[in-house]
């Protein structure tokens, strides 16, 4: 046997031919084909060669080996779109396991027959892949900004059950609809004693679902049963007081006509958002759109893994998803291609001869650049943080929420508005996004002092795109977490179990760390961009009326006093 390199993989023996006289022979497998693993087998046994190699990163083939995963860093988890590259390679991964589930084989299990019937002959292994971090960056920054709201839709309402998909749709339209309301509603017949009834029908279903809940788990019912019970009760009290206008004056008395017209105006933009989402998902219930058919299913039921290896099923495969993302495409199959390709013209060079284990996918790519290596692009190309392609539209908002907010108290700082007033609107802004985003943390399962910390720097990073609430609130979790990519496989093994009920599964979900923390993070985040929403659509049109003037004006006045300062400063200075 020959001694291990440092990773742990065999080290080759010396080449059993002179320099650029070394050979290489691509054995294109199926990630989930037991016939794979017999093929793999077979060749290197009959082939002997000197290397073989396989389509691994260190990463991987560390964790097929059973080592214990590495601890992921925090840093990098928690930072801009390294949480949508995690649910990127999640998804790559869920897709694998469901595949080796269905047909009985573990995924990769033609890699690991590749190294362990290297290591019985006493035959080198090279691990010829890039990265697998590399890799997810690098796709998740070729697709556009269409191409991954694409892959979202696809997923939503593909694998989402279409009354989940509805309501998040409806949850959308009403946060959009809310402020027409209390904007226009008046013309439409929105009165504020309707308005007041509404916002208090909203406090006693959101009490009476509450107590719902806690009922439901004394009775010891399950959590589906008792989330639907408790939504259900808590939709029949609200609407038993909205009805009765039971409590209106009540909660009139206790809160300005503000505060209740925009819960009012909210709650009954998110009841008819709700609703249109209900009604489009029973509509696809009934007309089968967005749904797989019953001969999808039945050819996905028909599908047969050892397909493949087929050299036209590939290159079919491969061109759908060239065409659903190219950028995606160039990432996942070309780079890799290359890359691969780098990697074993260099053993060939020195002499070895090779025997290749990689994807179907990959073996045309592969043997093209070995045929032409003139051809392979240069590595530094592919290798590396790879800067996403066209407008980047959230850096562009981010910045832009920035200069709006500043500008606003500027302007009317130097129209004259008075400290106290400014300061009543600083304070507006400061609660609202706390709240939201310390509320929406809790509820995802924080910890108290991790959610306060999260709601006390969410005005500020609300208005600076290079920080985020949640990045705050994901650290103080971290005290009390250790995630690390095992995390992956039992996430993985609570969604292959169709047979428990769904609420079951999401609480089993937040035990684990690294997804609580995912959740926690993004919910964080989620619920500052509701607030800084929420308080430019209802918020300032009504702290615009305790003004001396119409805030147009008056931010006109401020810039043309700001003007008129700059231009008396540059005067002096010229003089």
């Amino acid at each position: 046997m020959n001694e291990d390199t440092d990773d742990g993989v065999p080290a080759p023996p010396e080449p059993s031919g002179s320099a650029g006289e070394g050979s290489v022979r691509v054995v294109g497998t199926a990630h989930v084909s037991e016939e794979s693993v017999t093929e793999v087998e077979e060749t290197i046994e009959a082939e002997r060669p000197d290397v073989v190699a396989v389509e691994l990163d260190e990463g991987r083939y560390r964790q097929m080996k059973g080592e214990t995963p590495d601890d992921l860093d925090p840093g990098d988890l928690l930072q801009g779109n390294t949480v949508f590259q995690f649910l990127a390679y999640w998804m790559l991964s869920y897709v694998q396991t469901r595949m080796g589930d269905r047909f009985d084989v573990e995924p990769g299990a033609e890699m690991m027959a590749a190294v362990e019937t290297a290591e019985e002959f006493g035959l080198g292994v090279a691990l010829v892949d890039r990265d697998i971090q590399t890799t997810i960056q690098r796709f998740w920054a070729r697709m556009s900004v269409l191409e991954k709201a694409r892959m979202v839709g696809a997923l939503a309402f593909g694998v989402t059950d279409p009354r989940i998909a509805g309501v998040a749709v409806g949850l959308v339209v009403g946060l959009l609809l809310g402020p027409v309301l209390a904007l226009f509603g008046g013309a439409v017949g929105l009165t504020d004693a309707l308005l007041a009834q509404v916002a208090t029908g909203a406090f006693a279903g959101v009490v009476v679902g509450v107590l719902a809940s806690y009922l439901a788990a004394e009775l010891g019912l399950d959590s589906t049963t008792g989330l639907f019970g408790s939504v259900a009760a808590g939709a029949v009290g609200g609407s038993v007081v909205f009805v009765t206008g039971a409590g209106a004056g009540a909660v009139t008395g206790l809160l300005s006509p503000f505060v209740v017209g925009a819960i009012g105006s909210l709650v009954l933009g998110l009841v008819v958002g709700i609703g249109v989402g209900l009604l489009a998902a029973a509509t696809m219930s009934l007309t089968g759109i967005g749904l797989a058919s019953e001969e999808e299913l039945e050819e996905m039921e028909g599908f047969d893994p050892a397909e493949l290896t087929d050299t036209d099923v590939v290159s079919a495969m491969m061109e759908e998803f060239r065409q659903f993302s190219p950028g995606g495409a160039e990432a996942l199959i070309d780079e890799r291609d290359a890359f691969i390709a780098h990697r074993l013209v260099g053993l060939r060079e020195a002499g070895f001869s090779v025997v290749a284990v990689v994807g179907a996918g990959h073996r045309e790519g592969i043997e093209r650049y070995l045929a032409d290596p003139a051809t392979i692009p240069p590595m530094e190309s592919i290798t590396g943080t790879a800067k996403s392609r066209g407008v980047p539209w959230g850096k562009v908002v981010g910045y832009g929420v920035t200069v709006a907010f500043l500008a606003f108290f500027l302007l009317l700082a130097m129209a004259g508005v008075r400290n106290e007033q400014l300061l009543t609107l600083f304070a507006a802004w400061f609660l609202i996004n706390g709240v939201f985003a310390a509320g929406l943390a809790k509820a995802a399962g924080a910890r108290w002092s991790s959610a306060g910390v999260g709601g006390l720097v969410a005005w500020m990073t609300s208005i600076n795109p290079a920080l985020a609430p949640g990045w705050f609130t994901g650290y103080m979790e971290l005290r009390h977490l250790t995630v690390n990519v095992a995390d992956i496989g039992r996430l993985n093994e609570l969604l292959a179990d169709e047979t428990r009920p769904i609420g079951d599964v999401l609480r089993d979900m937040l035990d684990v760390p690294l997804f609580k923390l995912i959740v926690i993070v993004a919910m964080t985040n989620i619920g500052s961009i509701i607030a800084t929403v929420l308080f430019g659509l209802y918020v300032l049109p009504q702290f615009s009326s305790s003004f001396d003037a119409g805030v147009t004006r008056l931010m006109l006045e401020g810039a043309r006093e700001s003007a008129r300062i700059v231009w008396t400063t540059v005067r002096g200075v010229l003089a």
